[in-house]
C-alpha cells in the first residue's frame, strides 16, 4: 500500500459533530480533501450549511444538520438520514464541546450538568448509535475529541473549569474502554487531546492568559488552522489500522512536560 492509499478516504462517509467552525471545520475539510463524503452537524445549522457548501466544491457529497448532541432524537435523525443518503458510516468524530469557567467550589450544578451532557453524554450517545452500524459493517473509525485538560489537574491561573477537565478525562477513559469492546469487530476507537487552539470557545481565555499558556507550551505557539488536520486524517484512515484506544496529544509538547 503506497502513501496515497494509506490516507485515501475516497468513498468513505464521515460524520463530524460541531463541524460548523473551529476544529470541527478543520477536520471536516481534511476529510473532504481526502475524498470522503462529510456530514456536519451542530446547534448552529447556518454555520454547518456554509461549511457543507464549501465541502461540496471539493467534489464530494455533504449534508448539514441542526443537532443538539445531547438529545438522542436529534442524534438518531442525523444517523438515520446519513444512512439513507450514503448507506454506511465509516468515520465518526465526536467534536462538539462546551466549557464553563468558575472556581471549583463555586461552579453551579446546572452548568456542570450542561458541560457533562454535551462533552460526555453526547459522546456516549453518538458512539452507541454509530457503533452499532460499524459493528454490523465490521469496520469503522470513532474519534473522540478530548483535551489535554483531561490528562490531569490544571493550574487555576491557566484554566479554572473543573467541569470541562472532568468531562474530558471521562472521554479519555470512555475511549479506551469502548476501544477494547469494539476492537474484535474491526472498529477503531481513539481520541485526540488538543492543546490550545484559537477558537470561539478559547478566545476569551487566550485574551486573558495567552502569554502564560505560551510560556508553558514547549513549541511556544498555539495550534494553527491546519494543525488538527494531519492527526485527524491519520486516525480516520488506513494508516491507523492497528491503533486502538490511543490518546493522541496535539498540543505543542505540553503533555510531554508531565
Amino acid at each position: 500500500m503506497n502513501v496515497q492509499e494509506l490516507f485515501n478516504l475516497q468513498g468513505k462517509t464521515a460524520i463530524v459533530t460541531g463541524g460548523g467552525r473551529g476544529l470541527g471545520e478543520q477536520i471536516a475539510t481534511v476529510y473532504a480533501n481526502a475524498g470522503a463524503n462529510v456530514v456536519v452537524c451542530s446547534r448552529n445549522e447556518e454555520a454547518c450549511q456554509e461549511v457543507s457548501e464549501r465541502l461540496k466544491e471539493k467534489g464530494v457529497r455533504s449534508l448539514a444538520f441542526k443537532c443538539d448532541v445531547s438529545n438522542e432524537e436529534d442524534i438518531n435523525l442525523v444517523v438515520n438520514e446519513t444512512m439513507k443518503e450514503f448507506g454506511r458510516i465509516d468515520i465518526l468524530v465526536n467534536n462538539s464541546g462546551v466549557s464553563w469557567g468558575a472556581p471549583a467550589l463555586d461552579m453551579p450544578a446546572d452548568k456542570w450538568d450542561k458541560v457533562m451532557d454535551i462533552n460526555l453524554k453526547a459522546v456516549f450517545l453518538f458512539s452507541q448509535a454509530v457503533g452499532k452500524i460499524m459493528k454490523e459493517q465490521r469496520s469503522g473509525k470513532i474519534i473522540n475529541i478530548a483535551s489535554i485538560a483531561g490528562l490531569g489537574g490544571q493550574d487555576p491561573r491557566m484554566m479554572d473549569a473543573i467541569g470541562y477537565a472532568t468531562s474530558k478525562g471521562a472521554v479519555i477513559s470512555f475511549t479506551k474502554d469502548l476501544a477494547v469492546k469494539l476492537a474484535p469487530y474491526n472498529v477503531h476507537v481513539n481520541a485526540i487531546a488538543p492543546g490550545f487552539f484559537p477558537t470561539k470557545m478559547t478566545t476569551g481565555l487566550l485574551d486573558h492568559v495567552g502569554e502564560f499558556i505560551l510560556d508553558r507550551t514547549p513549541a511556544r505557539r498555539f495550534g494553527s488552522d491546519h494543525d488538527m488536520m494531519g492527526p485527524a486524517l491519520f486516525l480516520a484512515s488506513s494508516a491507523s489500522d492497528y491503533v486502538f484506544g490511543h490518546i493522541l496529544s496535539v498540543d505543542g509538547g505540553t503533555a510531554a512536560l508531565t
